[in-house]
């Protein structure tokens, strides 16, 4: 059993460096208070704008360097940092931001999400309400599950449990968290920094830093 830190917090999972990001990332407590003011991040650089961004159709930002397949799919709004690439059958139902460097994979969904930087979701995963760290991996066939079977707010069990006030919480991965393929995170899981999940894993709840999970409830320090 790992004896790293459980990380909730904001400001232990992730290191923001996009400015127009960074605030709200200081300014919450938790990662999902940010979840539902994603809408209200992308229209206000619709409004205002955002340095070295250009307007791709309307409701969609682009910044330099972005590389889209025609079978993509972008539902606005959205924001898509320089140098990613879009591969063919991405599906962005709105309300997504991604940051620079990012890889939004083949048959991939993404919805009122955060992807930082250098974030790689390269084949079959499907991210909901969701927030993925830099350098975050979710392996093919990776699924955040946003939504309980019955329809609750979502509460997030970590060292204590945390009532959300939520109905829809995908997955929560801290910078440089790894998610191998298959598995599926239930709703509210927080993986933690620098932690690595074995594929064919069903996440739940909050996993510590630096860690490697090899199943639901067995995680061990990373040697």
């Amino acid at each position: 059993m790992s004896v790293n830190k459980k990380c909730v917090l904001t400001k232990e999972l992730y290191d923001c460096q996009i400015d127009y990001l960074a605030p709200y990332f200081n300014e919450s407590t938790y990662p999902w208070e940010i979840l539902p003011k994603i809408k209200e991040i992308v229209s206000n650089a619709l409004k205002n704008g955002l340095k070295g961004y250009s307007l791709l159709k309307e409701g969609v930002l682009v910044g330099e360097n972005v590389t889209i397949a025609e079978t993509a799919t972008i539902i606005p709004p959205a924001i898509i940092g320089p140098d990613t690439e879009i591969r063919p059958g991405a599906y962005l139902r709105g309300n997504v931001i991604v940051g620079p460097k990012c890889v939004l994979g083949n048959s991939s969904e993404f919805k009122n999400c955060i992807l930082l930087e250098h974030v790689q979701c390269p084949h079959y995963n499907y991210v909901g309400d969701s927030i993925l760290g830099n350098y975050a991996h979710t392996g093919a066939g990776t699924i955040c599950s946003n939504l309980k079977s019955d329809g609750k707010n979502i509460v997030i069990h970590g060292d204590k449990d945390y009532e959300t006030g939520l109905r829809k919480i995908g997955g929560i991965l801290g910078d440089h968290a790894d998610v191998g393929c298959g598995s599926v995170l239930n709703p509210g899981t927080v993986i933690g920094k620098n932690t690595q999940v074995y594929p064919l894993t069903m996440g739940r709840g909050v996993y510590p830093e630096n860690s490697i999970v090899k199943g639901t409830k067995e995680y061990v320090d990373k040697k």
